[in-house]
């Protein structure tokens, strides 16, 4: 019993190092969520936590709304503070949604060609944002550095070739996203398929 309490605790900290080394090595790290036992998916639930909620806070922080957050007019943010408070509010709101909306919705769709479960599904998506959840950390800080608080006011000096430069970068990260998300949803699968075929 002992031995099984400890176990736990060390499974957890396997999937958050695996939450960074998806991003290197994200075919070993993705095949891990074949697993879907109530075992696994616990032992993966804080690194699924993390990711959600980094990934939604930098999806948050790219929004028009954090771009007029400190307006006199708008939602006003008095400092950067606030700002942090709100971008980890509306990153975990938003976060949350897209991991459970964006699930159930991915998950209909993997319905129509085979066996994945929704928690699977989710999993998957959780680990695919790495990426984003990455440039919350590479690119904000030199963004913030930049710009200053001029990124949460209207008509600040976040615009031009400079900015273009951020939001490309930005992209590149939601590509990677993407393609990760593809990755996994085709490995999940491909294993379902072959454990159904094995069953027939």
């Amino acid at each position: 019993m002992a031995a099984g309490a400890q176990a736990a605790p060390a499974d957890e900290l396997v999937w958050l190092k695996r939450a960074v080394f998806v991003l290197v090595a994200p075919r070993m790290v993705l095949a891990g969520i074949r697993d879907d036992s109530d075992e696994a998916a616990r032992a993966r639930s804080e690194a699924v936590l993390a990711l959600v909620i980094l990934s939604g806070i930098a999806t948050v922080l790219w929004s028009p709304v954090a771009g007029r957050v400190m307006d006199v007019n708008g939602i006003h943010a008095e400092d950067g503070l606030d700002v942090a408070v709100w971008a980890f509010i509306g990153g975990l709101l938003y976060g949350s949604v897209l991991y459970f909306g964006g699930g159930l919705l991915l998950y209909l769709f993997t319905r129509i060609v085979g066996g994945i479960t929704y928690r699977q599904v989710r999993h998957v998506l959780a680990f695919a944002s790495a990426p984003i959840a990455l440039s919350l950390l590479l690119v904000w800080p030199v963004r913030l550095a930049v710009y200053g608080e001029d990124l949460f006011r209207s008509g600040g000096s976040d615009h031009g070739a400079g900015n273009y430069v951020f939001v490309g970068l930005e992209l590149l990260f939601v590509a990677w996203s993407l393609a990760l998300l593809a990755v996994g949803i085709s490995i999940v699968f491909s294993n379902s398929s072959s454990s159904s075929a094995g069953i027939s």
